[in-house]
């Protein structure tokens, strides 16, 4: 997540927090997400109004005053106008708890004083620079480099390498003025990769095609009217892109018939028990599916995996991601170890999911992850579809609709529910006979059901 819209604030200036409570919406491209207080004190001033969009990550929102502090003084913190303005995430290296002794000389350091940090990360030409206390030393290869948010936007967005970079703040961090120098000096440019070229020029066709300019151009003036994309859309199409130029796709498909599924699906919601006068579960078809394809993956071990260009991440359990429409796209919610869990659970699980992902009250951890995925259009009518892989994982099962259909039983034409289903996998992690066999484990429980149920 790099930015989402402040929703409401759920406290006004003046009142009273303490840390834990919620002050306030963030809705991301996914979900609803409450925003609570770390730490005790007094809404001095809301920087960003109510309704505002596109707030970045880690800007200023809000300012608490202490126990014991003005709160008008608090305010005047404020005063700059804080555009929101996107902070860099930091790196995997940087230390997820720094020390004490390092966040004191964070804290005092030139290039993260209030100012600022009002202005969205931009501190005024003339913000008073103390001397370094320490000189800086290079970065040797694999130490962790330390450097301000600040200061690491900046390099990033000059092409300068941190690592040929000396730190002038506090323990020799790396900070705003360093990178300057580094731009009027013109050192620690990153070197140009001759791959990076190709990629560009690979890409350029690709942009000219979807320009909305050149799209424009093919349509009658006055036809049509523009919709901007919201943020999932955003999300779901650089996601897909992201799938379909990275993971090379296989696609294997199967019919299974569900006359046996269908009838012990019917024997189990008739034998529910009922509690507080409703039925304690009710079973649909595709909490069998998801059973039965947790199932499967749990007997072929060797294909519930990720890829890495490392390592094959082998997952010890299987949590299946299930596909869930909502207007403007669609989530995947987690049913987490679904192979050790009865129908009644991940029945009552999925519902519970469902409704909240259609309300956008998902918790990330509840969408995000996952070893697999299951996507049925069967009730929607559809045949039979192959959809895109959604890594991290290396697998997704395309469920089309159960239909009547002729069938050869005992050298007799006979009718059965048939249902076709389509497995695609990550050929780099699953080959052919590997998702042959997941598929015919899978057609297995299907079309004996009795088998989930022991």
């Amino acid at each position: 997540m790099e930015e989402g819209n402040l929703s409401k604030w759920l406290v006004k200036e003046g009142d009273s927090v303490s840390a834990g409570d919620v002050i306030a919406e963030i809705e991301t491209d996914k979900a609803t997400m409450e925003v609570e207080a770390v730490d005790e004190g007094t809404v001095a001033r809301l920087v960003v109004p109510a309704g505002t969009e596109g707030v970045a990550v880690n800007a200023l929102i809000a300012v608490l005053a202490e126990d014991g502090e003005d709160v008008a003084e608090a305010a005047k913190a404020a005063e700059g106008g804080a555009a929101p303005a996107k902070a860099e995430k930091p790196k995997d290296d940087k230390p997820k708890e720094p020390a004490k002794e390092e966040a004191k000389a964070e804290k005092s350091s030139s290039d993260e004083t209030a100012e600022e940090i009002t202005k969205g990360g931009i501190p005024s030409s003339d913000t008073p620079v103390p001397e370094p206390k320490a000189p800086a030393a290079p970065k040797a290869d694999g130490e962790r480099i330390f450097a301000s948010p600040l200061a690491r936007r900046l390099a990033k967005e000059a092409g300068l390498d941190l690592t040929a970079l000396s730190g002038s703040g506090p323990h020799g961090r790396i900070v705003k003025r360093d990178i300057e120098k580094a731009e009027s000096e013109g050192v620690g440019k990153v070197a140009a990769r001759p791959e990076a070229a190709k990629e560009e020029a690979a890409a350029a066709p690709m942009a000219k095609a979807t320009s909305e300019e050149a799209v424009l151009k093919l349509f009658e003036e006055g036809s049509y009217e523009l919709v901007p994309h919201d943020g999932m859309r955003k999300t779901i199409a650089k996601r897909l892109v992201e799938s379909k130029q990275t993971v090379p796709h296989f696609y294997v498909t199967v019919d299974c018939e569900l006359d046996a599924l269908l009838a012990l699906r019917s024997q189990l919601n008739k034998s529910a028990p009922v509690r507080d006068d409703k039925p304690a579960y009710k079973l649909s078809v595709n909490d069998m599916i998801i059973k039965a394809m947790a199932l499967s993956l749990r007997d072929v071990p060797t294909a519930n995996v990720s890829w890495t260009e490392s390592n094959m991440v082998v997952h010890k359990h299987v949590d299946v991601g299930v596909a869930v429409s909502i207007p403007g796209g669609l989530i995947t919610p987690i049913v987490r170890r679904a192979e050790e869990k009865p129908l009644s659970v991940i029945s009552n699980e999925m519902k519970d999911l469902g409704k909240r992902a259609r309300d956008k009250k998902l918790k990330p951890a509840e969408y995000q992850g996952g070893t697999t995925a299951v996507s049925n259009m069967g009730m929607m009518g559809v045949k039979d579809f192959a959809a895109v892989i959604n890594p991290p994982h290396a697998s997704i099962l395309a469920i089309g609709a159960g239909e009547k259909r002729a069938v050869v039983k005992n050298d007799e034409l006979a009718i059965a529910t048939v249902m076709s289903v389509t497995l695609s996998t990550d050929h780099r992690c699953v080959d052919g006979a590997l998702a042959a066999q997941v598929l015919a484990a899978f057609k297995g429980y299907i079309e004996n059901p009795m088998s989930m149920l022991v």
